[in-house]
């Protein structure tokens, strides 16, 4: 469907709309009151059961873990041990009270919102998906996140705890504070919670009307004009349940400031603490931090509703870095606000002011699952290779499935795979990472999820490493090899191993690379869907692997045999 033009096309448009997007309302309203008790009984009770019944295991591991790390000093180890109790206890509480507020909104949206996407351009038999889409689905999904929800809990939850009683290096020095600076330090808190809960609270209320009206001015004008992230869905009216919805998402806007704020004010006493060792009263910078708070609050808001740029409110200087001043963005200010979101921001306020949202879909950007996508399939494709070299044995996924031992596996896998495009991206020349033959994830193109961001940028870093290394193809064939059979703590782990290398720094460059590249793999393990996509992918290979050995042919199954055993592992990407 094309773009309307002129006034009366619009206005047609937006008449013939109307009665279209109502009688989807009623429907979507029909399948939520329908499903979605039966989503939140799921996911209320099951969450409740693992909260109250892994609450003992966490409660005793947690204080266990805090008595054995030596990751903090004593001082700051004795007062954990005595406040830790208050979180530990609220949480069963938070935690069924989030069950069901996730319950509700799970179970009354989703049925809701997939009412509207089965009437999409791209939908076949779409009076079909109306009524049957996000009714069994979302069914399926609560029993899914309650199963994520266990993973988090009985897993992630102790992988954290079992970090942080893992033994330091003897030149690291554990985080502790000063007793002496403690009052100095809680009173600064106390006065942060009190005066930025306040100020920014009034701040978030005053700017909530903004918010609401330039909301729905946004909200109409991609519904008359059809622009915009509208565009993608022409005949799918999300634009007016969107408009009937923005209230809530202001709402909820006002109610995270107002929780922010809170941890904004207790970080005044971190600000104190800080400054100890310096010539500075550290409690004037404190001070000055909990003003400047309120001036940072404000200036964000002001960036993200397109208001007048910067702010009126004082900032006085509470790092060595800052100037003070009043709304002007100085060096300091750097430190605490996202650059790169701002100029994100920025250019989406001129391509709205010229007219032209809609030249942003000459980008196409990634979304979050179709890397996670990536990273899983590419993990079952280079399962089947490692299983036919040797590098993983059928017993090592049979122990990750029956025993739960999946430390091999959950972190030497994945970390090959990223290792095989960081290899490859570095081979191309390509500006980004090569996921697939003709596919590149730049900076462009790469989600605008923060904790992609956080990913992508990092692996970036590390394939220019590898680039500036010029690794020959015996290198890179025997770094693949080394990175499932070997340890990478020092140089001389490798000592007796085939690397064709013998300079010393070139080996601790590479193993830092890998250490790196496990340590963030480490970290992406502990995201809830990553243990159960990675279990189904065990299965995978483990009933392949099976009937691999049961019909005698180890090698035809998994890939076709090539002559050159070491242009196997290099042949496919990733």
């Amino acid at each position: 469907m094309e773009v309307p033009v002129g006034f009366m096309a619009k206005l047609w448009s937006f008449v013939s709309f109307l009665p279209f997007f109502f009688l989807l309302l009623v429907l979507g309203l029909v399948k939520a009151l329908i499903v979605g008790p039966i989503a939140l009984a799921i996911i209320m009770i099951g969450n409740s059961a693992v909260i109250i019944g892994l609450w003992p295991a966490h409660f005793f591991w947690t204080y266990y873990c805090l008595a054995r790390t030596e990751r903090i000093g004593l001082i700051l180890k004795i007062m954990a041990l005595i406040l830790f109790p208050v979180p530990l206890i609220l949480w069963p509480i938070i935690g069924i009270a989030g069950s069901l507020l996730g319950g509700i909104a799970y179970g009354f949206f989703t049925p809701l919102m997939a009412t509207f996407e089965a009437v999409g351009e791209s939908v076949t038999s779409k009076c079909y998906h109306c009524f049957i889409d996000g009714s069994f689905s979302t069914v399926k999904g609560s029993c899914t996140t309650v199963r994520d929800f266990t993973d988090f809990c009985f897993h992630s939850y102790f992988s954290y705890m079992d970090e942080l009683r893992e033994m330091i290096s003897a030149d690291a020095q554990p985080v502790e504070i000063k007793l002496s600076r403690l009052p100095s330090c809680l009173l600064a808190s106390l006065i942060g919670v009190l005066v930025d809960v306040l100020l920014i609270t009034a701040v978030a209320i005053y700017k909530s009307p903004y918010m609401l009206l330039r909301g729905w001015k946004r909200l109409l004008e991609d519904l008359v004009g059809r622009e915009g992230p509208f565009l993608e869905t022409v005949c799918v009216p999300f634009a007016g349940l969107a408009i009937i919805l923005w209230p809530l998402a202001v709402l909820g806007a006002v109610v995270s400031s107002i929780i922010c704020s809170f941890f904004l004010g207790l970080y005044s006493g971190v600000i104190v603490h800080q400054f100890i060792n310096t010539q500075e009263d550290s409690f004037k910078m404190g001070l000055n931090y909990i003003i400047a708070a309120v001036s940072l609050f404000d200036e964000y808001v002001n960036d993200l509703l397109y208001l007048s740029e910067g702010t009126c409110l004082p900032r006085p200087r509470y790092r060595r870095t800052m100037d003070s001043g009043s709304g002007k963005r100085t060096s300091g200010d750097r430190e605490n606000v996202d650059l790169k979101s701002r100029r994100t921001a920025s250019l989406g306020s001129r391509l709205i002011s010229e007219h032209s949202r809609t030249l942003k879909k000459a980008i196409y950007q990634y979304k979050p699952v179709q890397v996670w996508d990536w990273l899983f399939k590419s993990c079952e494709v280079n399962g089947r290779i490692l299983l036919r070299d040797g590098l993983i044995e059928v017993k090592d996924v049979e122990e990750c499935l029956v025993k739960g031992n999946c430390k091999k596996l959950y972190i030497k896998l994945p970390a090959w795979t990223v290792l095989q495009c960081l290899l490859a991206s570095a081979k191309s020349n390509s500006s980004g990472l090569v996921i697939y033959d003709d596919v590149e994830l730049t900076d462009a193109n790469s989600p605008r999820d923060k904790v992609f961001q956080w990913l992508v940028g990092p692996l970036l870093i590390m394939k220019e490493q590898i680039k500036n290394l010029k690794l020959t193809e015996d290198e890179e064939f025997r770094l693949r090899r080394l990175v499932m059979v070997c340890k990478t703590e020092r140089p001389e782990d490798w000592g007796t191993t085939e690397f064709p290398s013998s300079d010393m720094v070139r080996k601790a460059q590479l193993q830092a690379i890998v250490r790196r590249l496990q340590g963030m793999v480490g970290t992406i393990s502990r995201v809830p869907t990553f243990r159960r996509r990675f279990m189904n992918l065990a299965k995978v290979l483990y009933i392949e692997a099976v009937q691999a050995g049961a019909s005698g042919n180890r090698v035809g199954w998994i890939l076709k045999p090539t002559n050159n055993n070491q242009r196997s592992t290099q042949d496919l990407l990733v």
